[in-house]
């Protein structure tokens, strides 16, 4: 568990700066220029996501069950994950009206993905893995509110339809094989 509680510490704690210290931050891409800032941050982010990947698979083999979710919960998590893959796609697609909408897509998937992950699945190191990214996605959508971040204009209804069925072809992609494929577990399991 402490390979995944370290990993947690330098991914999220490399993302909460600008929640945490932004001046700080800003006058440190300043004095060090963007590039470098840009490349600690990278390197940090990444062995941070190695840790947890490394600590999850690690911890989740033995952590103690500290309650069973209901079968209707988990298929309300299966639920909530369509709606975090299409948010992740409106994300990633230029604007069109759900992107200025939801304001932060990244960060209202992060919610619901962790969520979801949380309903479905109540080991310890689920719940610090999945509860952990909850916290720092609902501190950080709290900080960006305050920081009054830039929200994008609205563009084309056509980049909502790529959006969205990009996003259903996602999650249609992780219930058949990607889940499975990339962590073992088959999402929809009885």
């Amino acid at each position: 568990m402490l390979i995944l509680i370290v990993g947690l510490i330098l991914f999220l704690g490399v993302h909460s700066v600008r929640i945490l210290a932004p001046a700080w931050s800003t006058e440190r891409a300043s004095s060090m220029g963007k590039g470098p800032w840009r490349g600690i941050y990278s390197l940090v982010s990444i062995v941070g996501f190695v840790l947890i990947i490394w600590g999850y698979g690690m911890a989740w083999a033995s952590a103690p069950v500290l309650y069973e979710p209901p079968v209707w919960l988990k298929h309300l998590a299966a639920l909530l994950m369509l709606f975090a893959m299409i948010a992740i796609m409106v994300f990633a697609v230029p604007a069109g009206r759900l992107k200025p909408a939801l304001k932060h897509p990244m960060l209202v998937a992060v919610k619901l993905w962790a969520l979801a992950h949380l309903m479905a699945n109540g080991d310890l190191a689920s719940i610090v893995l999945f509860g952990a990214f909850l916290i720092w996605a609902v501190a950080d959508r709290i900080s960006v509110k305050r920081r009054v971040a830039a929200i994008p204009a609205d563009g084309p209804v056509r980049n909502d339809v790529i959006a969205v069925a990009a996003g259903l072809i996602l999650y249609v992609l992780f219930v058949w094989k990607l889940h499975l494929w990339l962590f073992g577990v088959p999402p929809l399991a009885a």
